[in-house]
């Protein structure tokens, strides 16, 4: 059996909106006096807390907090065993050597969604009407003890649905079902086979000699984001203008954000649905994107020009790309067509020849690749052909191909 996330909008009349986020305040603060408890227990008394004693302490907690009633009880047990689930990460960073991350305190701004964890405590109502323009269709969600929202079902639903949960992005309210579906049925095989060289000039450069231009969403709208973060930093904090003025920084964020996802699902599944082996660089974005080294004259002490002004644009583009969504996108969609998905080590794939393998150094001045033995293309092309190549030898020795299942 397979999970299958679907997300859709939700509207609602302001009370209940405020109700949402009243439940959505409550859940927060049990998450934060549930980690309280666990950190001074330990602290204190070097005891360990488990998820089920706490759970046990909510009778207890809703005959001191009378307004915890209100909310469903499995809900609230949620709650905690969202943050058992943090607790286990931690530890498991720990084991393997990595930053353990302790679990922090959940502010206004980072809890931001609840969960019903079974079919209790909400109803779908059966579709009715005809649907309204582009395909829509809207659908009333019950919550009990909340009120009823409208579920903007921009797609169909598939398998049964085990969790709800409700999350707020800004202004806006969704609805997450989280569906357990059945064995996928793959795409029909193609024999057509691809190798992707990801970049900053092009989005992406494919072995096949096209290209898939970069949108550059975040650059598009870099000024007027600019504009809504400075008119926020002349207000005064705490103040009502100030609130109404991150609320515009935060709908510039969630717009380039959309737009980037947008464009994302779609080229991602235009590649899937086109091609049967997909190679990529495995590339490191997070080393790729590291501020450089500061340099000093040893004489005067005086810091010299290291390039960090370039280097800042440059990342701003790659990250504007979002070349790990991207790839991953196409891993989720390609484990479920029945395609299949490399990734390779990505050293000396630019400065190689695809012909004969010989090694042609190039500055990223230099977009042609020229080579003795009479390949003449474009570089970035010349790349794409030679990491299809490369996982062509990687999956002749029997490398396990796929990086994420669905």
């Amino acid at each position: 059996m397979s999970i299958k996330a679907y997300k859709y909008r939700i509207s609602m009349h302001k009370a209940t909106a405020e109700q949402l986020q009243w439940v959505l305040d409550r859940a927060r603060e049990l998450y934060n006096a549930a980690l309280s408890e666990r950190k001074d227990a330990y602290t204190y008394a070097g005891k360990s807390i488990s998820v089920y004693e706490q759970k046990r302490d909510l009778v207890e907690i809703k005959q001191i907090r009378p307004e915890y009633k209100i909310i469903a009880s499995h809900v609230l047990q949620d709650v905690l065993f969202r943050l058992n689930k943090a607790f286990d990460r931690f530890f498991e960073r720990v084991k393997s050597g990595e930053k353990p991350g302790y679990p922090r305190f959940q502010g206004r701004n980072r809890y931001n969604s609840f969960t019903y964890p079974d079919g209790a405590g909400w109803k779908l109502d059966e579709r009715t009407g005809p649907p309204e323009k582009k395909g829509l269709v809207r659908v009333n969600l019950k919550l009990s003890k909340i009120g009823n929202v409208k579920v903007h079902l921009h797609r169909e639903m598939a398998g049964t649905i085990k969790t709800l949960t409700i999350k707020r992005e800004g202004e806006h309210w969704y609805a997450i079902f989280t569906c357990e579906i059945g064995k996928s049925e793959p795409l029909p095989t193609n024999y057509e086979d691809v190798g992707i060289d990801l970049g900053v000039t092009h989005f992406a450069a494919l072995s096949s000699g096209e290209f898939i231009d970069h949108p550059r969403y975040f650059r598009k709208g870099e000024k007027k984001l600019a504009k809504a973060q400075q008119a926020l930093a002349r207000k005064k904090r705490g103040s009502h203008r100030r609130k109404k003025a991150g609320k515009l920084v935060a709908k510039c964020h969630r717009k380039i954000a959309n737009q980037r996802r947008d464009f994302q699902h779609k080229a991602s599944r235009k590649l899937v649905n086109r091609y049967q082996i997909i190679v990529f660089e495995d590339l490191q974005v997070k080393n790729l994107t590291k501020a450089p080294a500061p340099k000093q004259d040893e004489g005067t002490g005086h810091y010299l020009p290291n390039g960090a002004s370039a280097k800042a644009g440059l990342n701003k583009s790659i990250l504007d790309a979002g070349w790990s969504t991207f790839t991953e996108m196409v891993s989720v969609k390609a484990a479920w067509a029945g395609r299949t998905v490399v990734f390779v080590n990505p050293f000396m794939t630019s400065q190689r020849c695809s012909g004969c393998g010989a090694v042609v150094k190039k500055d990223l001045s230099e977009r042609w690749h020229s080579c003795s033995c009479g390949t003449e293309l474009d570089r970035d092309t010349n790349s794409a052909k030679l990491i299809l190549n490369l996982g062509y030898q990687q999956l002749s020795v029997g490398t396990r191909p796929t990086r994420a299942t669905a």
